[in-house]
């Protein structure tokens, strides 16, 4: 079996595998996929018409994604686990992430072990712009606050604003980690951030959506987000300035008003963090999305 070092020139190779059918979870793009080689070496490889993506680092190895194809072969779910045990360890460091519930059963069926993680939000893109009702009173309030308080340009990202991004994710960073000792959570704003570098240096390679909002003429906020599927963008980055009052909730409001296209917006999972999920569920998800882990008949 032969592994590709993902590049961006697989975009369309990736893009083919992962229409063949309508996905809901956000790590169903090429975008949250491509990032990831700010933590990981990312190999792929087709066997017998499935798309096999492979996660690696000092750890282990680990199939991102369920097998993509139009006909999943249960002897190629057996050829994988091989070459990951080959990787590993031990053969329970061996698993395929980010099952749907779709195809549970599927793996399930052939024996295969499945445990729940953590579950993808999603919102109505309607609800997100109207804030109606006593549910989104804070949120109106604090996006009301802003626009009173504050002179501002809602402007496109271009590569020219990549390092003043950088600048406000380190400043972000710095306040998030003296707000939460969690050392789980800090270490994945590490990792969020060498993720993002990978973004912001391939932006125009990858299909995103980027914008960013100046106050006196200096960056404050950044979001960035992309087409999941014909109704539902993900919105996967929004990093601002957390002294000023209402600015978060005002570009994530604004950055929804553009999406007129979508009915919906995912944004991705809490990590199962606590500080995540109680934001995440202020904004009244419609709906839960769940992921789950398959790990071998041996793990």
């Amino acid at each position: 079996m032969k592994l590709n070092k993902l590049t961006l020139k697989d975009k369309k190779l990736f893009n083919r595998f992962l229409n063949l059918t309508r996905h809901e979870l956000s790590v169903y793009a090429f975008q949250n996929i491509f990032i990831w080689q700010g933590i990981f070496k990312i190999y792929w490889s087709i066997i017998k018409d499935n798309l096999c993506i492979f996660f690696k680092d000092k750890m282990g190895c680990f199939l991102y994604l369920p097998l993509l194809g139009a006909e999943v072969k249960s002897e190629v779910i057996s050829d994988v686990f091989r070459v990951m045990d080959k990787f590993n360890p031990q053969k329970a460091m061996s698993r395929i992430e980010n099952v749907e519930e779709k195809e549970r059963a599927f793996y399930q069926d052939l024996g295969y072990a499945c445990k729940s993680k953590f579950c993808d939000y999603l919102c109505s893109r309607a609800d997100l712009i109207q804030l109606r009702g006593n549910k989104f009173k804070s949120k109106r309030a604090s996006v009301n606050y802003f626009l009173k308080h504050y002179q501002h340009a809602y402007l496109p990202f271009s590569s020219r604003h990549k390092d003043e991004c950088l600048k406000l994710y380190d400043s972000w960073m710095s306040k998030r980690k003296s707000q939460v000792e969690d050392p789980l959570y800090q270490g994945m704003l590490e990792d969020s951030k060498s993720c993002l570098r990978i973004l912001l240096h391939n932006y125009r390679h990858l299909d995103c959506l980027g914008r960013i909002i100046k106050i006196d003429k200096e960056i404050k906020a950044f979001t960035f987000g992309f087409r999941l599927n014909p109704d539902t963008f993900c919105i996967l980055y929004e990093i601002t300035d957390l002294s000023i009052r209402g600015l978060s909730q005002f570009v994530f409001r604004r950055f929804c008003t553009e999406l007129k296209e979508y009915k919906y917006v995912n944004i991705m999972d809490d990590s199962g963090l606590e500080n995540l999920k109680k934001v995440k569920l202020s904004y009244h998800p419609q709906r839960l999305i769940p992921a789950y882990i398959i790990q071998g008949q041996d793990g």
